[in-house]
């Protein structure tokens, strides 16, 4: 029998308060999809270990987590590196589960 771990799309943010701030203090948030508490863990990469794929700097490798609340397993992965607000429009509206509609 097949075990399957849920995978959730992870956000690390990195504005310019991120500059002057250790990497490894840098954490990874997401939102279990079992419970839909929002979480975060440190994050565990470098950097430089992510690539550009899709328009942002991603972590393709992701990372295995267990939520706080239900205790559920979960995969985080894509880890995508937000660094401004226009960023985070642009990943919000290409990541967000509702497609959002414009009235004319």
């Amino acid at each position: 029998m097949e075990r399957r771990i849920p995978e959730v799309v992870g956000v690390r943010r990195t504005g310019w308060a991120a500059l002057d701030r250790d990497p490894q203090q840098d954490v990874v948030e997401f939102t279990c999809p079992h419970c839909g508490a929002k979480g975060q863990k440190k994050a565990r990469r470098e950097r430089i270990e992510y690539r550009f794929t899709d328009g942002f700097l991603q972590d393709l490798q992701g990372e295995g987590v267990q939520c706080h609340f239900c205790k559920q397993s979960l995969r985080v992965v894509p880890v995508v590196m937000l660094h401004d607000q226009d960023e985070t429009k642009r990943f919000e509206a290409i990541f967000s589960e509702h497609p959002l509609v414009h009235a004319e």
